[in-house]
């Protein structure tokens, strides 16, 4: 099987990522158009409640195989490789079938009670059989990523969001003059649609490497497991309990948003708006860089397992100071991008400016954010995904206080929730930074901040620069779009000048290889 470098395995996840991303944006505004902003509050109520019965299905499987088929693969050890498989199968298929059953019981329930609208119901219901489905594919993720070949997730991530775009032009439009409630249920389908795409290709990817033969002597590789079943929950249930708390976190986040509201004497379909307009609208440009950081945190466990497994702790420090920079280096510009022409922005996607406020409040913050992924990929790789738990336990914690403090203020409102979450942000990626110095004294290097803080600084002034400049202009498209070009050359030029990038680190990308 094709093994990639972790910078060349990170770059095709970017790319992929990119795409995805691009493509991802378009189905938005396809969805955002169409829906309007209450029909995308519905859509975006009902999906906490999916990532929190897939996180439960999944209970860390993932990053878990990741590791230990690294470490396997390392040692050349292919029998722990095909027992670690099938056993996450096995695993996997017990989960997903009483978890959904759990999903399809309590939908009524969660719809009526706790979102406290009957129309989230119908979205629930629909997109429940995606759990399986997603839950087999995260297997044969964790198996490609943990033999460092990134090329199958890559496509498969591609072909899952072309297939779904399609699908939710075509069911959205269909669905919606019946309301938006089964407009938004036509959204939640198109997911399925998706995941199933994505799950042939994969699983095309992996019969044809035949590498592992899953289906021989399958059970005869379960047997003698008990190790290998140990070594996967030692990782996989610390990691369940820190995406589980996440998950479970953003299944209670529109429950208390929606509370809290109430008290402020916020009315229920003025405060669906209102969060759809922060989640529907601001949060995803703000976890637009995440596609970077997403991609080095998928290719960091692994290549950090190999390391520790030859004993090589320089390395191991070298790939999280490497994530970290390259991280940082993806979020300035967006973070100065967002700060400066929110409005602009929301205006030309979305055909209103409604939700810069949040934006311009929280992209600051998501600086830290754009680190926090590799810090706790880290940690994962590292045995550490205890530690990584009562992090995003703590930070949640804080979260759910300081939400219900300012959302209920009626002079507050929806940007309590808006500082909840950046607070939150900031305290879960300092702990994530505490926990790795205390386990093997990581630090980040002074001379890294000011690079860090110089950049920033450099950035924003000539992004304020251009924007005094062409004052008049930012309302075109054309003129706008000229300023984005002009400001991320500059900032290219930076990151260059700067080291953010060294020569060595680009010369592992072929494209840019033949350059050098």
């Amino acid at each position: 099987m094709t093994k990639q470098s972790f910078i060349r395995g990170t770059m095709m996840l970017i790319i992929a990522g990119m795409i995805t991303r691009l493509l991802g944006f378009v189905n938005r505004i396809v969805v955002a158009r169409l829906m309007g902003e209450e029909g995308v509050g519905l859509y975006m109520m009902a999906l906490p409640s999916l990532f929190l019965i897939i996180t439960l299905t999944q209970i860390g499987l993932p990053i878990s195989i990741s590791k230990r088929v690294a470490e396997a693969n390392a040692k050349n050890d292919m029998f722990k490789i095909k027992q670690i498989i099938s056993l996450s199968f096995l695993i996997i298929a017990c989960t997903s079938i009483f978890f959904t059953t759990c999903m399809i019981i309590l939908a009524p329930f969660v719809a009526n009670y706790l979102l406290t609208d009957s129309r989230t119901l119908y979205p629930l219901l629909a997109v429940s059989p995606v759990v399986p489905i997603i839950a087999i594919t995260s297997v044969i993720k964790g198996y490609f990523q943990g033999m460092q070949n990134m090329k199958p997730q890559s496509y498969a991530i591609v072909i899952e969001q072309i297939v779904r775009i399609s699908a939710v032009f075509i069911l959205v439009s269909l669905l919606l003059p019946y309301g938006v409630e089964f407009a938004a249920t036509g959204a939640m389908i198109s997911v399925i649609i998706g995941e199933i795409a994505s799950l042939a290709y994969l699983f095309f990817s992996f019969k044809r490497k035949k590498i592992v033969k899953v289906r021989h002597q399958f059970f005869a590789f379960l047997k003698g497991s008990k190790k290998t079943r140990q070594e996967l929950f030692s990782i996989a249930l610390p990691n369940t309990g820190s995406k589980l708390i996440s998950s479970f976190a953003g299944f209670l986040e529109p429950i208390l948003v929606a509370q809290s509201l109430a008290i402020a004497g916020v009315a229920t379909r003025e405060a669906t708006k209102q969060y759809g307009e922060l989640t529907g609208y601001a949060m995803p440009l703000l976890f637009l860089p995440t596609f970077i950081t997403n991609s080095l945190s998928i290719a960091l466990v692994p290549s950090i397992a190999e390391s520790e497994a030859h004993g090589d702790e320089r390395l191991v420090h070298y790939r999280i100071h490497q994530a970290i920079r390259i991280s940082f280096a993806s979020g300035a510009l967006a973070t100065i991008i967002f700060s400066l022409f929110s409005i602009p922005i929301l205006t030309y996607m979305y055909d209103t400016s409604n939700a810069s406020k949040y934006i311009i409040l929280m992209a600051p913050f998501f600086l830290l954010l754009y680190i926090q992924a590799p810090l706790q990929s880290a940690l994962f790789a590292l045995d550490l995904a205890k530690e990584a738990m009562w992090n995003s336990l703590i930070g949640s914690v804080v979260k759910f206080i300081t939400l219900f403090l300012l959302a209920s203020n009626d002079q507050i409102g929806i940007m309590g929730v808006a500082i909840a979450i950046s607070t939150s942000v900031v305290l879960i990626t300092l702990l994530h930074l505490g926990a790795l110095y205390k386990a093997i004294q990581f630090t980040l290097q002074l001379k890294d901040v000011v690079k860090m803080i110089t950049l920033l600084v450099s950035t924003y002034l000539f992004g304020f620069m251009l924007k005094t400049l062409f004052a008049n202009s930012v309302d075109q498209i054309v003129s706008f779009m000229l300023i984005l070009i002009i400001l991320t050359v500059i900032y290219i030029i930076l990151v260059i000048l700067l080291r953010f990038i060294t020569k060595e680190e680009l010369k592992q990308i072929p494209i840019v290889k033949n350059f050098l």
